[in-house]
């Protein structure tokens, strides 16, 4: 059954690409929205089988990437007071700050843990009633409903030492600025399959209806991502921008209406900065004033350091598709995956990291 799945959808790939082939005429940049796209692209090289005339570049997709330096600090000064037990995701422990990384203060012996979900981040607090226990909240509208969830279930079982410090980002505002930036070229945009899930293909609509740019909702499959870019493609050669669903079989018009309404419940928007394109009117997420006990910007002294950028990094001109990898000076040079300069080397999901390890 699985070699006949994989036979069809090898078929159809084949299909989907010699339709590409027949209808891309003209130049275009198209630009993954996603980390995830960004990985399965590489990975599968779907680049090696498309027309010389279709451009792929990647995009603020990474939630780590993306995650501004002055917030990268911010989370190691919270290590580093002594009074708390910080629970994050794998990804952010080699993100570097201005002068340090939480990997080197655990190394120094700050209590830091690694953890798989917000539910472990939940048991560290009940195991540790005496301890506050810090969970770094980075994601897009993907992971926010389950961050907004913790803290509802911490509220519900009477924890009062579990906290969150947010550093989320919603996707759409970030379309709309990439849009504004200097230097950027878009001709179209794969959109994220994840955010969608939530945010459903409506998400978008107040974006596609300003700029009227082709738009394609994608899966991640390779036949998933060959369909987007074949949409996209037939989109830009007939003038008739769409924002298309070409991820149906989990994506919806409205989303996860549920999902939005626990995240609506204790989070509301407000201006984030992005690594790389700057501070962003309304695309952030911070908790609300009536769940202000569990938000950890309120409830710690959190010193505030001068942010000084990696030296020489280009992850700020890679995350919105200004340059690639390759014409960054310090890749697979002074920047490894062994010792990177930037975040985009350290995320599973980064840019520079795929690009060392598929290109």
């Amino acid at each position: 059954m699985k070699h006949s799945e994989e036979y069809r959808d090898t078929l159809l790939s084949r299909q989907i690409i010699k339709r590409i082939n027949t209808v891309s005429r003209r130049p275009i940049r198209l630009m993954e929205v996603c980390g995830t796209h960004t990985v399965s692209i590489f990975r599968n090289g779907i680049r090696s089988v498309l027309p010389e005339t279709i451009t792929l570049i990647s995009g603020p997709g990474c939630p780590v990437c993306v995650t501004d330096q002055s917030d990268i600090d911010a989370f190691i000064q919270l290590a580093r007071n002594g009074k708390t037990l910080i629970a994050t995701f794998g990804d952010l422990m080699r993100v570097p700050g201005s002068g340090s990384s939480l990997l080197m203060e655990q190394a120094e012996g700050r209590n830091i843990r690694m953890v798989y979900s917000t539910t472990d981040a939940l048991e560290l607090a009940r195991q540790h009633p005496d301890t506050n226990v810090v969970f770094l909240g980075v994601g897009f509208e993907t992971t926010a409903p389950t961050i907004a969830a913790s803290i509802i279930s911490a509220r519900q079982m009477g924890l009062k030492n579990y906290f969150v410090y947010t550093a989320h980002k919603m996707v759409p505002p970030a379309l709309e600025a990439l849009m504004n930036t200097d230097g950027v070229d878009i001709d179209g945009f794969l959109l994220p399959g994840h955010v969608s899930v939530i945010i459903g293909v409506d998400g978008y609509a107040p974006f596609f209806e300003k700029y009227h740019l082709p738009c394609a909702v994608a899966g991640f499959e390779p036949t998933d991502i060959l369909q987007a870019i074949l949409c996209l493609a037939e989109q830009i050669e007939t003038d008739a921008p769409s924002l298309a669903n070409c991820y149906p079989r989990a994506v919806s018009a409205g989303g996860n209406s549920k999902a939005r309404e626990v995240m609506n419940m204790v989070f509301e928007p407000c201006d984030a900065a992005w690594r790389g394109i700057g501070v962003i009117p309304g695309s952030g997420l911070r908790i609300r004033d009536e769940y202000g006990a569990f938000d950890a910007a309120k409830q710690f002294e959190i010193p505030i350091i001068q942010t000084v950028s990696p030296k020489g990094c280009a992850c700020g001109e890679i995350l919105t598709g200004k340059i690639t990898p390759l014409q960054c000076p310090l890749f697979k040079t002074v920047c490894t995956p062994v010792d990177p300069v930037g975040p985009c080397m350290v995320s599973s999901e980064g840019t520079c990291a795929a690009y060392y390890k598929y290109n």
